[in-house]
């Protein structure tokens, strides 16, 4: 450069730099005029190095950059060849410590940039990094100046970045500004390459810096409205660092970047619904020509030896309708998506619960996407629920919404899957089933039914256009394009997951699903010996009753849908639960019972549970487990049919079901007493009572018979005192209730029972006046002994209580019966005309049928058994347990004691025992010997193994 020049370049006062710039642009004018090209490239290479480089020298380099800018103006046309010079300077003086050096290149490259225009693209990833940090600097005027070249760089990018190639890269005799270029020379690389920018924006794009960040989200949303470089395709790369711009403070960013999102989501939307028209054109195309071909085969067309006529008709349709699709080209058609990836970073998203703004975004873009792709979100549906469940507990009222809109949505597009992706594996369950039978009525029937809808082809081809693929238009196939299936294993796990969370909603929503998967594929959720049924056994402890009603709803699903080991095992585990937590049976223990009740069959229940409960080693966990269910069995609403069915022991069926309760109530003697109330079985009520004289009566027994005396006034025992009114057919039944009545002590309790008692006696009188017996063969009128007939079957309960004044529990012995006989003269005439055979015919309930397999007298038998068995337990005698239920089995020394009426004090009132002179003969021989009538002897064994005085 001549000297003049370098000493005005080299000055400290910008004036002085400019008319040195200003000479050597006419310089260079000059050279490029005469073709001194070598002398042109010395001058470059001298302001690079002499000047731009001089790190140290702040004034030269200042010269420096002013005088690559004139050069650059002056250069024109020909500034393309000399980039690579005159370019890398000016981006080392944007990091110049010197403020002023990095204005003075922000201004040199906005010059220079406006001379090569298109060329200056090349550079653009360096520029765009040199801006994206002076978008950030501490000086107002680089930040100006930056801002500057910023607009400059975007017009031209706007203009020139999808199709201007670079004058290095065209052919020698291409000229870059003919407009009638050859389609070859399009297939050259343009000079701006969005391919090699996004790794430049994926690492910028986590920068903090408010500035940064508008920098950023301005340059994507340019990019983005240029049609032709199809950024959405590389959306993923970015797509989480503008999730996190909107949770910045500063609201322009957030304003900036939800714009952005919006017109990202917009055109995903629109390319979708571009793809699908055109699957819907060219399968609508193909049924067009399927039916032109049948139409002509069928002979609607031309006939058949006119066969290559109609061929080439054909053909040439085909090559018309191919060459419209060709031709009809939309804008988005091409433009590939990755949804997978972008799924993968909005559910990543979700698990980030402290930026709110992006969840909300993320959220959003889910339920789009279940209307744009639900195919592809469904693999994500593990991973969703994990993070999706909680934000539906949120403390904001936004999110809380948009996740229950995602839940909602993402819900009821899995169980649209039930009739194609599963419904060979799982039929769908349409409604409760209350019991196992049903269950196997409607898997027949389903599965009956999908054998008759084999899909024709037309059908698939229906349902191939309920379901399109959005990527690639699919082959034309008579079948249905195949769903992706859920992964069931996957998503219980993260159900089951969230039964530790510590808001009830989204343990109960959890539930929900878990119903939900089980009842479209049964086979294909929880199992037994997974993990998952020990964590719904434990939910049964959560504090929320929804969430309890929840997993038993699902408990009782799962048991209908399996064998009966599985329902075996779950109510032995539930067993188990109870006793481990007695503070759950207490607070729970109605509330699943009766839950179970209601999804299943109540009557299973009680007999599974029953079966398990006899086996019980801890008594007393028994008899409380057995106290709850008698109570639920007497008062719960849901068990009124099963009530119902106790009641008719004249059915095998009802006998079979008493007899497996019996067995497991024996734990809990005022339980078995009420069961035979509730049954009927009176007599085995009485002989009950007389058991009762030989345990220990403690307080926790005589509140039991209070509470039972409760519910004898309660609607369910309306039946029984109705029966009072009828002492001639229910003759033990008063004896049932004054028996109660000497046990219980001076209470409200007894006061009631007394009462009740009172209101009925004179009636009671009067039905069971004594008539005179009238021998069939004489005519005579005799009278027999008052022993036999307390052990007739139609024996009364005054005739009952006049064998043994003593224990008569009449509440007033003065009192008068309606026929004008009081109570001690009613009595006496009783005991002294006792007819040997009852005037009423009508059968007893323990001895009406010939066929019962009520074996009565055994249990009695295991009911004393288990009451001394739990008596020797409670008093730590286990040594002797097992000898005593010996003792009891055999009858032994004792038993013959009493047998012969010498008892022992302290055993309480009883019934006395019937005396060995009384012949069982007195009654017909074939109805003492029914098994279902072991009670004509059974006086005499009970007094011979109860431990008792005479009374």
């Amino acid at each position: 450069m001549d000297p003049n020049i370098q000493r005005f370049l080299n000055d400290k006062l910008y004036d002085k730099r400019k008319i040195g710039a200003l000479d050597l642009e006419r310089t260079i004018r000059e050279l490029i005029a005469a073709k001194d090209y070598a002398k042109i490239e010395a001058i470059l290479d001298q302001l690079c190095n002499d000047y731009a480089y001089a790190v140290h020298q702040p004034h030269a380099r200042n010269g420096g950059l002013i005088g690559l800018a004139a050069a650059a103006i002056a250069l024109g046309p020909e500034l393309p060849k000399y980039l690579e010079i005159i370019v890398p300077p000016v981006l080392a003086c944007f990091t110049d410590q010197d403020a002023r050096v990095r204005y003075y290149a922000c201004e040199a490259m906005y010059n220079i940039a406006k001379v090569a225009k298109g060329e200056i693209l090349v550079y653009f990833n360096y520029i765009f990094d040199a801006l994206c940090k002076l978008g950030a600097d501490s000086e107002l005027s680089v930040k100006n100046g930056a801002e500057l070249l910023d607009r400059l760089v975007k017009d031209i990018v706007s203009e020139s970045a999808a199709t201007y190639v670079s004058v290095l890269e065209q052919p020698q005799e291409f000229d870059g500004d003919d407009k009638n270029a050859n389609d070859d020379q399009l297939d050259l690389p343009t000079a701006f390459s969005l391919r090699k920018f996004i790794p430049l924006l994926r690492e910028r794009i986590f920068a903090l810096n408010p500035f940064s960040r508008t920098f950023l989200v301005g340059w994507i949303t340019l990019l983005d409205s240029i049609p032709d470089l199809e950024l959405v395709t590389y959306l993923p790369e970015f797509l989480g660092g503008l999730l996190r711009f909107l949770s910045d403070s500063n609201r322009d960013v957030h304003v900036a970047t939800q714009g952005c999102l919006d017109k990202f989501l917009a055109e995903i939307k629109r390319i979708a619904q571009v793809k699908k028209g055109i699957t819907d054109s060219k399968r609508s195309r193909e049924a067009a020509r399927q039916s032109r071909k049948g139409s002509i085969g069928s002979g609607c067309g031309p006939s058949l030896e006119d066969g290559d006529e109609v061929d080439s008709i054909t053909a040439n349709e085909e090559d018309e309708d191919d060459v419209s699709s060709e031709d009809d080209w939309v804008p988005g058609q091409d433009v590939q998506i990755n949804y997978k990836a972008i799924l993968e970073i909005l559910t990543a998203t979700l698990d980030s619960p402290l930026e709110e703004d992006g969840l909300l975004e993320s959220l959003r873009w889910i339920v789009e996407f279940l209307e744009i792709c639900p195919e592809e979100v469904l693999p994500f549906t593990p991973k969703i629920l994990a993070h999706l469940l909680p934000a539906m507990a949120s403390g904001v009222e936004s999110i809380r919404q948009a996740a229950a809109r995602v839940n909602n949505s993402l819900m009821d597009y899995v169980v649209s899957l039930s009739d194609e992706a599963d419904l060979v594996s799982a039929p769908p369950v349409s409604s409760e089933r209350l019991n196992g039978n049903a269950s196997n009525r409607v898997s027949l029937s389903s599965s009956r039914d999908l054998d008759l809808r084999s899909p024709t082809p037309a059908q698939s081809a229906r349902q191939s256009d309920r379901a399109p693929t959005p990527a690639m238009p699919p082959p034309p196939t008579p079948q249905a394009t195949p769903q992706a299936d859920l992964d069931y294993v996957a998503a219980v796990n993260s159900l089951t997951l969230l039964f530790l969370n510590d808001h009830e909603a989204t343990r109960v929503a959890a539930l929900t699903w878990l119903i939900m998967l089980h009842r479209k594929a049964p086979r294909k959720v929880l199992a037994f010996n997974d993990g998952t049924f020990p964590a719904l056994l434990k939910t049964l402890s959560d504090p929320a009753e929804a969430v309890v009603t929840k997993d038993l709803q699902l408990l009782s699903q799962i048991s209908r849908n399996s064998e009966d080991d599985y329902f075996s095992n779950f109510m032995v585990n539930l067993l188990q639960l109870f006793s481990t937590d007695r503070k759950l049976l207490e607070t729970r223990g109605n509330l699943i019972i009766r839950q179970l009740c209601t999804s299943l069959s109540a009557e299973r229940i009680y007999r599974t549970l029953a079966d398990c409960i006899e086996k019980e080693e801890d008594v007393e966990f028994a008899s409380i487990m057995v106290q709850n269910l008698n109570n639920n069995l007497i008062t719960a609403p849901e068990l009124a049919e099963l009530r119902k069915r106790l009641r008719n022991l004249e059915t095998k069926d009802g006998q079979t079901f008493f007899v497996a309760l019996f067995r497991s109530w024996c734990y809990n003697a005022v339980a078995t007493f009420s069961l035979c109330l509730l049954a009927q079985a009176y007599e085995q009520a009485y002989n009950l009572l007389q058991i009762f004289a030989e345990l220990e009566m403690t307080v926790n027994m005589l509140i039991q018979i209070d509470k039972l005396v409760q519910l004898l006034e309660s609607p369910v025992f309306t039946y029984l005192r109705l029966q009072l009114l009828e002492p001639e057919k229910y003759p033990h039944l008063y004896k049932c209730l004054y028996g109660l009545l000497m046990l219980l002590p001076q209470s409200s309790a007894f006061a009631a029972l007394k009462n009740r008692l009172n209101s009925v006696s004179s009636i009671g009188y009067l039905h069971i006046a004594p008539r005179p017996y009238v021998n069939s063969a004489t005519g005579n009128g005799v009278s027999g002994g008052g022993a036999h007939l307390s052990h007739s079957r139609h024996g009364s309960v005054a005739e009952a209580l006049a064998s043994s004044p003593s224990s008569t529990p009449l509440p007033s012995p003065n009192r008068k019966s309606a026929s004008g006989i009081d109570a001690h003269t009613f009595l006496a005439r009783s005991t002294a005309t006792t007819p040997s055979a009852s005037t009423f015919d009508r059968p007893n309930r323990l001895k009406g049928r010939d066929d019962s397999i009520i074996r009565w007298t055994e249990l009695l038998e295991k009911f004393r058994s288990v009451q001394e068995r739990a008596r020797r337990l409670q008093r730590g005698d286990t040594d002797d347990a097992s000898s005593a239920l010996n003792d009891l089995r055999i009858g032994g020394g004792e038993a013959a004691m009493d047998a012969k009426g010498t008892g022992r004090e302290g055993t309480g009132g009883r019934a006395p025992p019937v005396p060995a002179k009384d012949p069982p003969a007195a009654a017909p021989p074939t109805k003492t010997r029914t098994l279902g009538r072991p009670f004509g002897r059974l006086g005499g064994a009970v007094a011979g193994r109860g431990k008792r005085a005479q009374q």
